[in-house]
């Protein structure tokens, strides 16, 4: 029920609705590869085991696959894509309904999707419930939206001339997606796939498979035609592989680093020139202006930074303070973190868990001492959480120069640095002085010094007085080594259609 001014439309005391439960002792049913909405064990027979960061214990054991999987899956695509078939003969109405329907689904059993997001990424429940799976069921109704709505135009040329476009799907789509996020960067690429009518094989995260299996029997149950959705769990350098240089995947959506993205670039190239969309690495900076309202700066900063663990491409990892509010801001970002539960994801009161696993957590840690290394001022953490496997106390640094490494590298960790500045040519010229070009942030009360800077950042988006204010209407991609392409908004509509030009010469008759 809708509030008004705290009092429930209908007369009675306003009452704060129950905060969601995860589902205790679940129960993990989908492990196999999805293909033609079925299941199948791999071809090779082998499978690998996914466990939950947060005790280090394995969940369960998932079937491993490979290119003969693959090919299986993009044969199954194609037929699917097929003029004729019944997914290319389902009208545009019809397609938005079974997205509108699949999002109904993931309502439905949120709370199974929160639990299995948890239990796969350790992060904390309440963000998966709240965040992820919000973002994933608005982007998946967004799309159904547009799915009969992607239209051509008509183009004036010469008299006796009819000429106008089709947009068209591309065909098989391949979609990599990243463990930090699994649902919701599944649905960024599904859902405007889906929505312009291609079809997709899909290869999760080989830590964070089990949502996307999860979703497979949501697929089917919605009624998708066989052969629409295809998942295929397995490892980069086989899976991932194959779909990057499969000759008939017209295009890839890929999320991850940049290192990894280069590889799936390459690889496309050898095969088909097949159209490629990248999401990939940041070094974002977020500058906070004197005259800024500071507890907003210092909040928003430490969420963007630290929420999810730090493992987020668009992390407030270059803190830029003007020099007249640094020492303040500095102290109370020490305050904020001091203060920042960490523990069990399930617990309603953490709001951090553990990092992935063993080998981000340990590159982390490699980092943080450089930082001490190389001159920055340790003011919080530093170090492992005692006795707690993979969890890290969250970090702050201060006195933080451009030439140490905690300024210049990806950390994917909870970890802020904080950096003086001057004066805004100064720091324009510092934020922009770095090979990644995804997200930036400003924080000022002067709206000619945000658009200025808004203007002058070299980012592919620019937040204003806030962080992380993401939108399923709104456009997100980088520049430079943060990728290409966009995803999400109508700009993403453009990655997964091909334009066609229809020229009709019309009888030339005298009237």
């Amino acid at each position: 029920m809708a509030t008004i001014n705290g009092e429930v439309e209908n007369g009675q005391p306003d009452q704060k609705p129950a905060l969601p439960r995860p589902v205790r002792d679940l129960e993990v049913k989908f492990t196999k590869i999805f293909i033609n909405n079925d299941w199948h064990e791999s071809k090779s027979g082998k499978k690998f085991a996914t466990y939950n960061p947060s005790t280090l214990e394995k969940i369960c054991e998932v079937e491993e696959g490979d290119k003969p999987d693959v090919d299986k899956a993009v044969e199954a695509a194609q037929a699917a894509f097929q003029r004729g078939s019944p997914w290319r003969r389902l009208d545009a109405l019809s397609r938005g309904q079974l997205l509108q329907q699949l999002a109904n689904l993931l309502e439905r059993d949120r709370a199974i999707l929160a639990t299995l997001e948890t239990m796969d990424t350790g992060k904390p429940f309440l963000h998966a419930f709240f965040i992820d799976l919000e973002g994933c069921i608005k982007t998946f109704r967004y799309f159904a939206g547009w799915a009969d709505k992607i239209q051509g135009r008509t183009i004036p040329t010469d008299d006796n001339v009819v000429c106008f476009t089709r947009h068209e799907p591309v065909g098989v789509c391949g979609a990599i997606t990243p463990w930090n996020f699994p649902l919701l960067m599944l649905a960024w690429k599904l859902a405007p796939a889906l929505c312009c009518g291609n079809t997709v094989v899909l290869k999760p995260a080989e830590q964070t498979p089990l949502t996307a299996l999860y979703l497979g029997s949501l697929i089917k149950e919605v009624g998708f035609p066989p052969g629409v959705v295809n998942i295929v769990p397995g490892f980069g350098p086989t899976v991932g592989a194959a779909i990057s240089s499969h000759p008939q995947i017209s295009k890839i959506a890929f999320t991850g680093s940049t290192e990894v993205g280069k590889l799936v670039k390459e690889a496309a190239s050898r095969s088909n020139l097949k159209r490629v969309t990248l999401e990939l690495g940041g070094k974002n900076p977020c500058i906070v202006c004197a005259d800024a309202d500071l507890d907003l700066a210092v909040e928003c900063a430490h969420r963007g930074v630290f929420f999810n663990q730090g493992q987020c491409c668009t992390a407030a990892s270059r803190v830029f303070v003007e020099e007249q509010v640094y020492a303040e801001f500095v102290r109370r970002s020490v305050e904020y973190a001091k203060q920042r539960p960490v523990g069990d994801p399930f617990d309603i009161k953490t709001e951090q868990g553990p990092q992935i696993d063993q080998k981000q957590f340990d590159k982390i840690l490699e980092l943080i001492e450089s930082g001490k290394k190389e001159g920055a001022k340790l003011e919080c953490g530093g170090s492992a959480m005692e006795d707690r496997g993979l969890f890290i106390k969250p970090t702050v640094f201060s006195e933080v120069t451009d030439n140490m490494r905690i300024a210049k590298e990806e950390i994917f960790g909870p970890v802020q640095p904080i950096l003086k500045f001057k004066n805004i040519e100064e720091v324009i010229k510092r934020a922009n002085s770095t090979d990644y070009g995804l997200t930036a942030a400003v924080f000022t009360k002067n709206l000619d010094k945000a658009l200025k800077l808004a203007s002058a950042l070299e980012s592919g988006t620019v937040w204003i007085n806030c962080y992380n204010a993401l939108y399923a209407q709104a456009p997100f991609g980088g520049f430079k080594m943060s990728g290409n392409g966009r995803e999400l908004g109508e700009y993403a509509l453009a990655e997964y259609t091909e334009v066609k030009t229809v020229t009709i010469k019309l009888e030339d008759k005298n009237p």
